[in-house]
């Protein structure tokens, strides 16, 4: 069974969009949705350094579209399972059929707007942690007033707050853990601090109609299998101010018999973390145009 995974942000690197642009249609795809969120698409894909793709307003969309861009090169694949790390969830509602392409860039045009605004309030950040016991590690950033926003699995945790908070974590680390290391984000997502953003999403997501999803969709919420296009959005717009349950999507996965993972451009990280925590477990990641055929060769293996 194949489950195909889209990154959340953090995954972009200046260019990386550059080499998916010479497949057949995909400029005029990209173009066209360019024109349709009001966001040149290309320019920061191909030529934008990595302060300007850091924005978050920016980078969310440039990741759904890239993710959306190299599915679509893979062929006529149906997947086990979809699922994406934070925005990556976006990007895995068009896999799913819930939102077509366009809707989904433009909901996630508007949540990266409202929750760069959001960053905007109070000065924070998002740290990640090395190492440690997350029965040890989660009391800790809580006495500390954090937040575990990314419970990702393999012992990987990500804690969100102000950059006070962080600071104090920095010089007095959970026991276990061996570095903290400082993340290139704009605010503490998947916190309280995202809350203002919120209800800007509700607002975005009444012109939507979403529609069931045509595979399995794992949620970050819970790690659960979302059954209705409606609770897919509904969690979607929550999601922005709860963490990520990356973990207990792994889990899901192991039930539902995964035997390989795709990761969608820029691939990398989640399959990174499956390495670790689903062994036994074949990946992939899609970097480059010259994956594809390797991801071809793994699909018509699963499904053989």
């Amino acid at each position: 069974m194949l489950v195909l995974v889209a990154p959340g942000q953090g995954a972009q690197t200046p260019g990386f969009l550059t080499p998916w642009l010479d497949l057949p249609g995909a400029a005029d795809r990209v173009a066209a949705w360019s024109d349709a969120i009001g966001l040149d698409l290309a320019h920061y894909g191909t030529q934008a350094d990595a302060d300007a793709i850091r924005d978050t307003a920016v980078a969310q969309p440039l990741l759904v579209a890239a993710g959306i861009l190299s599915a679509s090169a893979l062929g006529d694949v149906t997947p086990g399972a979809v699922a994406g790390h934070s925005v990556g969830e976006f990007t895995a509602a068009a896999f799913a059929g819930v939102l077509d392409d366009t809707a989904a860039l433009k909901l996630v045009r508007s949540r990266g707007l409202a929750m760069a605004e959001a960053a905007a309030i109070t000065e924070t950040g998002m740290s990640a942690l090395l190492g440690g016991d997350p029965e040890v590690t989660v009391p800790h950033l809580e006495k500390l007033g954090l937040t575990a926003a990314n419970v990702n699995g393999a012992g990987q945790i990500v804690a969100a707050g102000t950059l006070e908070q962080l600071a104090a974590l920095a010089e007095d680390k959970p026991e276990g853990v061996r570095r903290v290391v400082p993340l290139k984000v704009a605010g503490a997502f998947h916190t309280e601090h995202m809350a203002p953003a919120v209800a800007t999403l509700e607002e975005a997501a009444k012109a939507l109609a979403p529609a069931d999803p045509t595979v399995t969709y794992v949620s970050n919420k819970d790690g659960k299998a979302v059954a209705t296009g409606a609770e897919v959005v509904s969690r979607l717009v929550g999601q922005v101010a709860n963490p990520v349950r990356w973990d207990l999507c792994m889990e899901t996965f192991q039930e539902l018999g995964v035997t390989a993972l795709i990761e969608v451009c820029p691939g990398g990280t989640l399959t990174g973390i499956a390495k670790r925590a689903l062994p036994g477990v074949k990946t992939l990641a899609l970097k480059t145009p010259d994956d594809l055929d390797a991801a071809r060769a793994l699909i018509a293996d699963v499904t053989a």
